[in-house]
């Protein structure tokens, strides 16, 4: 599960999830996210669209996937051409299925619903306007959403239309570059996610004595990428005149703010569907290449990069090695219109000389600490950050006061859905005083607004307790995620 802030970006940008559109099965095949398909294998689901006409056959879509990397495995120097053949009617109809039917809507104001009763005449126009060219890229409307440190992160949200056709190209070139990108990349990508990521985390600091960490911020990353650097880097694999011709007017598309539209010269809005793809293809080169093929290989011990979207670490058991990768690393970015923020970036040393009381640093949401395990040992620990812990609770203050006028069973049922997300992401081991605390300060919070209904009288909390928690439970917490 992801956390709530994931949750709002997704909704904000009417993508269902991080993962949207391609699942690893067990075969090693490559099939659509939907939900016929759960953590990689085919459910036998009654179909939940059995009013819309258009359903794409699942073994071809399979089929076409998979005909996508056996091509790439065959020329894996070469850049591919005509990859555009593999968009037609049924694929787009199947992308339109896939999205978020209550995304919010682009710059022509026109819902999910709305484009989906035109669906008949609007989708052939769609490819006919692709693959002649025609197409042309509508502007992003740029939106804000708080991310919990006071600051506001922009999206850019595409109209449905764009959202289609984003996400069929998107399905096209991702079978491509998945067999590029290298295991230490998790965001973004089928089959990858922030837990796996964590468990690299903490099995390489604990296991393998890597205690030396670079703890990476770049500035505004998604709205640094230089257009002409990510033009090379897509020359190298594709060469498909349709697509890059519709990826180049995606770049171009300007962006809709209180009315008035800009053309940024570089980066990609945050939002759009194809933007997680290419923000990968740019650090792939940018970073992870050059760290593995080139960094690793002069350093004196072992090391390790973990990259989960911009957020990454680098991890070495030599401070040497460490000291020599933090003078350069800035330099590299740098020859690509990347900067590193001067502040959060740092160079961490997790441990003391007694294996604890070492430095802590913040990545996906968690406080990584060192401490020791029941034997003995020293092991890398977790617990929710200050600033997620704190965003958590006034998201959940201000949703119990906006709802309290709700029936007590409607509202904490409700409640109990957004318990659930947040121990879903944040329920992993060593995390459980956080997850405690975070169910405590919610029962006080729901006792303080029940207590402002308005015409009711003030309830004590022992009266609060026995009756409304003892027939209306809140979920409690649970470690989700156990690495050990």
């Amino acid at each position: 599960m992801v956390s709530e802030s994931r949750e709002t970006e997704d909704k904000e940008r009417g993508e269902g999830s991080l993962s949207t559109f391609i699942v690893l099965l067990k075969g090693g095949e490559w099939a659509p996210r939907n939900p016929l398909y759960r953590e990689g294998r085919c459910l036998n689901l009654d179909m939940y669209n059995r009013n819309i006409p258009y359903t794409r056959d699942m073994n071809k879509m399979s089929t076409v996937d998979v005909h996508i990397a056996k091509r790439t495995k065959k020329f894996p120097d070469e850049p591919l051409t005509n990859l555009h053949s593999f968009i037609d009617l049924e694929l787009l109809h199947g992308c339109l299925d896939a999205l978020n039917k209550k995304g919010a809507a682009g710059v022509d104001g026109q819902s999910w619903t709305d484009y989906n009763e035109q669906r008949d005449e609007r989708v052939p126009q769609l490819l006919e306007q692709f693959k002649s060219g025609r197409y042309c890229a509508p502007a992003i409307r740029r939106t804000y959403i708080p991310k919990g440190d006071g600051k506001q992160r922009p999206l850019g949200l595409p109209t449905v239309e764009d959202k289609v056709l984003q996400t069929a190209v998107t399905k096209v070139l991702t079978p491509i570059y998945e067999q590029m990108f290298y295991p230490a990349s998790h965001g973004f990508r089928p089959g990858k996610s922030q837990h796996q990521a964590l468990e690299v985390l903490f099995k390489e600091v604990s296991f393998t004595g890597k205690y030396y960490i670079i703890d990476a911020d770049m500035a505004n990353y998604f709205g640094s990428i230089d257009h002409g650097m990510l033009r090379e880097f897509l020359d190298q694999r594709i060469k498909d005149g349709v697509i890059r011709k519709m990826i180049d007017k995606w770049l171009k598309a300007g962006v809709l703010e209180d009315g008035l539209i800009s053309y940024p010269d570089e980066g990609t809005p945050q939002g759009g569907v194809i933007s997680p793809l290419l923000s990968n293809i740019y650090l792939h080169y940018v970073l992870d290449d050059w760290f593995i093929q080139a960094i690793q290989p002069r350093l004196k011990a072992a090391s390790q990069l973990i990259r989960f979207a911009d957020d990454f670490l680098l991890l070495f058991a030599s401070k040497e090695d460490a000291e020599r990768v933090m003078k350069v690393l800035p330099k590299r970015l740098g020859k690509y219109g990347l900067t590193l923020h001067p502040e959060k970036t740092k160079l961490v040393e997790v441990t003391g000389r007694d294996g604890t009381g070492g430095q802590t640093f913040d990545f996906l949401g968690f406080t990584h600490y060192m401490g020791k395990s029941r034997k003995g040992h020293s092991i890398l620990k977790r617990k929710t950050s200050k600033k997620k812990l704190k965003a958590s609770l006034q998201r959940t203050n201000e949703w119990i006061r906006n709802n309290r006028h709700k029936a007590v069973v409607h509202l904490i049922k409700e409640l109990n859905r957004k318990l659930q997300g947040h121990y879903g992401y944040y329920g992993i081991t060593f995390n459980g005083r956080s997850l405690l605390h975070y169910h405590h300060k919610v029962r006080r919070l729901l006792f303080k607004w029940m207590n402002r209904r308005g015409g009711k009288s003030s309830m004590s909390w022992d009266r609060f307790q026995r009756t409304i928690l003892k027939h209306h439970p809140l979920k409690q917490p649970r470690i989700v995620h156990s690495y050990l």
